[in-house]
C-alpha cells in the first residue's frame, strides 16, 4: 500500500505562493491516483485536487481552480501541489492521499482514498 508523507507547508502572506510535496513509499505508486485534501480549524476535511495515475488528468475544487496546480513525478514517487495567489481562507492542514483502487480515474471522495499522510500546516496571513 502506498504511504504518503507531506512536506512544504509554512506561513505565507496573502497573494504569495507555496509548493507542497508528497513523497510516497510502498506499493506501486504509479498505479494510483493521488489527491490533496485540507482541513481548516473547526471545519470538515475537504477535497482540493486529484491527479490521475498517469498524471495526464487533473481535477480541482472550484475554490482553488486557476490558483493551484497538481502534478506528479512517477519516476521519483512524488506529488506536488503548487499554490499561487494564496488567500487567508486557504489556511488549513493539507493532506496527501493515495487512491484506494488501482487505475481509478479521478476519485474525489475521501472514501475513495486508502492511505493518508500526517498533514502539513499552511497558514496564510492577511
Amino acid at each position: 500500500q502506498v504511504q504518503p508523507v507531506e512536506s512544504g507547508g509554512g506561513l505565507v502572506q496573502a497573494g504569495g505562493s507555496l509548493r507542497l510535496s508528497c513523497g510516497a513509499s510502498g506499493g506501486t505508486f504509479r498505479s494510483y491516483a493521488m489527491g490533496w485534501f485540507r482541513q481548516a480549524p473547526g471545519k470538515e476535511r475537504e477535497f482540493v485536487s486529484v491527479v490521475s495515475w498517469g498524471g495526464r488528468s487533473t481535477y480541482y475544487a472550484d475554490s482553488v481552480k486557476g490558483r493551484f496546480t497538481i502534478s506528479r513525478d512517477n519516476a521519483n514517487n512524488l506529488v506536488y501541489l503548487q499554490m499561487n495567489s494564496l488567500k487567508p481562507e486557504d489556511t488549513a492542514v493539507y493532506y496527501c492521499a493515495a487512491g484506494r483502487t488501482s487505475y481509478d480515474y479521478l476519485p474525489k471522495l475521501q472514501r475513495d482514498f486508502a492511505s493518508w499522510g500526517q498533514g502539513t500546516q499552511v497558514t496564510v496571513s492577511s
